[in-house]
C-alpha cells in the first residue's frame, strides 16, 4: 500500500518519473490559473483544488495511484475478495469473534433461522396399540442489523518522506489501524451500551443484549477476593437450563483477565505448567503460590484452561468480575459485504487522509442458552 509522494515531478502520459505533465501528476505541483490552460489535466482548474487529483481515492487497482486494497477506480467500494480479506484482517485480531459465528451479509438486515425440537420428546410404544402423538418442531427468527460505523485517521507528507520507512509507513499505519479497528469492534461489541458517548453509544453490546432482554439465566453467586472456586463455577453451570447441560462438551467460560486469573489460583489448573515452570527448585508451596503470583510467568495473548470439564476462555475486553457460559456458536457477528476504504490527499494540510466505512452488527442466537454471574453487581 506504499506510495512514494514526489512534488514537482511531471510525468508522461500521466507516469510517475516521465516528462510531460499528465493527470496523475497532482501532488501538490502543478497549478494554473491561466484560461488556455484550464482543460489540461493536472491544473487548478481541472483538478477542482491544488494537489487533488481526480481519482486517487483509494480503489484504484492499475496505474501509477495503484494502492492496494482497492476496488472499482475512484469508488472506495473493495471488491469482494479484498472485502473478504479485509474482514479475515480484523478477524484474527480478536479473541472472542474468533470463537463465534461469522456471517457476511449482503444487506444492513439479515434474518437467522432458528429450529428448536423442545425436550422429552419420547413416549412408552404398547404392543398392536397405534396411539402416539406427533412431537412438531418449533421454528422462529433472529433479525441481525448492522451499524455503520468509521475510522479517520491522517499521515503527514513530511512524516512518509523523512521517516526511516519512507513510503511504506503508509502501508505500516494501515496494518496498525487496521490491528485498532478490530480491538475497537471487539470491545464495543461487548461493552456498548447504546447510551454512553461517544463510543459505547454506537450500539448495545453482547452483554447489555442480555441483561435487558432478560432471558438469559444468572447464577447467585458470592466471589470474595477473586475466589472463583469450583463450587462458584459449578453454580454457573446448574443455571445453564439442563437441556444445553446434556451438550457440557460444546459449552465454554468466558471471562476478563481478573476472573481468568482467580479461576487458575483457586481451582488448580495450572499444576503441570507449575511443575515444568519451577523446574530445579521444586514443587514447593512457596515456589507454587510464587508462580501463581506472577513470578516466572510468560506474558503474552489471551489464554485459556479447563474447569470441571468445561474450557475457559479468557476475554482482556470482559468486564470486570464477570463471566458467562454458552455455546461459541450462540454468538452471531454480521459484516455487511460493502466495505468502504478512502483515500484522499488534502493540499492545504499536505496530509493523506483516509476513512475507512463499515457495517457491522451483532447478535445472540439463543439468550435461553446463556448463564452468567457478575461479582462486581454482588459487591
Amino acid at each position: 500500500m506504499s506510495e512514494e509522494i514526489k512534488k514537482n515531478q511531471p510525468g508522461e502520459s500521466g507516469q510517475l518519473g516521465g516528462t510531460t505533465p499528465g493527470l496523475y501528476q497532482g501532488q501538490g505541483a502543478f497549478a494554473s490559473g491561466s484560461e488556455a490552460g484550464s482543460n489540461i489535466p493536472g491544473n487548478y482548474t481541472d483538478g477542482g483544488a491544488l494537489g487533488n487529483i481526480p481519482n486517487a481515492n483509494l480503489g484504484v487497482t492499475t496505474g501509477p495511484n495503484a494502492v492496494n486494497p482497492s476496488g472499482d477506480a475512484a469508488s472506495g467500494i473493495l471488491r469482494p475478495e479484498q472485502a473478504r480479506r479485509f474482514i479475515d484482517y480484523v478477524w484474527d485480531a480478536t479473541v472472542l469473534a474468533q470463537d463465534g459465528r461469522r456471517v457476511t451479509m449482503r444487506a444492513n438486515t439479515m434474518e437467522l433461522e432458528k429450529i428448536n425440537v423442545g425436550e422429552r420428546v419420547i413416549r412408552a410404544a404398547a404392543q398392536a396399540v397405534g396411539n402416539y402423538t406427533n412431537t412438531g418442531a418449533t421454528f422462529s427468527k433472529v433479525e441481525l442489523t448492522t451499524k455503520k460505523i468509521r475510522l479517520d485517521w491522517e499521515v503527514s507528507a513530511e512524516a512518509l518522506e523523512d521517516n526511516v520507512e519512507g513510503g511504506a509507513l503508509e502501508d505500516h499505519l494501515v496494518r496498525l489501524m487496521t490491528n485498532a479497528f478490530a480491538n475497537d469492534i471487539e470491545d464495543l461489541a461487548i461493552n456498548g451500551d447504546g447510551t454512553t458517548a461517544p463510543f459505547l453509544s454506537i450500539m448495545p453490546g453482547f452483554i447489555k443484549k442480555h441483561k435487558d432482554n432478560g432471558d438469559s439465566h444468572e447464577a447467585a453467586i458470592t466471589v470474595a477476593d477473586n475466589a472463583w472456586t469450583p463450587a462458584v463455577m459449578q453454580d454457573i453451570i446448574l443455571a445453564m437450563p439442563r437441556k444445553y447441560r446434556a451438550l457440557k462438551n460444546n459449552l465454554k467460560f468466558y471471562v476478563g483477565t481478573d476472573a481468568f486469573a482467580g479461576i487458575v489460583k483457586n481451582n488448580g489448573t495450572l499444576s503441570d505448567a507449575i511443575a515444568e515452570a519451577l523446574g530445579k527448585n521444586g514443587n514447593t508451596y512457596a515456589n507454587t503460590q510464587s508462580y501463581l503470583d506472577g513470578a516466572g510467568q510468560t506474558f503474552g495473548g489471551a489464554r485459556t484452561t479447563r474447569v470441571l470439564g468445561i474450557d475457559v476462555q479468557e476475554v482482556p475486553y470482559y468486564p470486570a468480575g464477570y463471566v458467562d457460559l454458552t455455546f461459541p456458536q450462540n454468538r452471531v457477528w454480521g459484516f455487511q459485504r460493502d466495505i468502504i476504504v478512502n483515500r484522499e490527499y488534502v493540499a492545504k494540510k499536505d496530509t493523506i487522509e483516509y476513512t475507512v466505512f463499515v457495517r457491522f452488527g451483532i447478535q445472540w442466537e439463543e439468550e435461553d442458552a446463556i448463564a452468567w454471574a457478575d461479582s462486581a453487581a454482588d459487591e
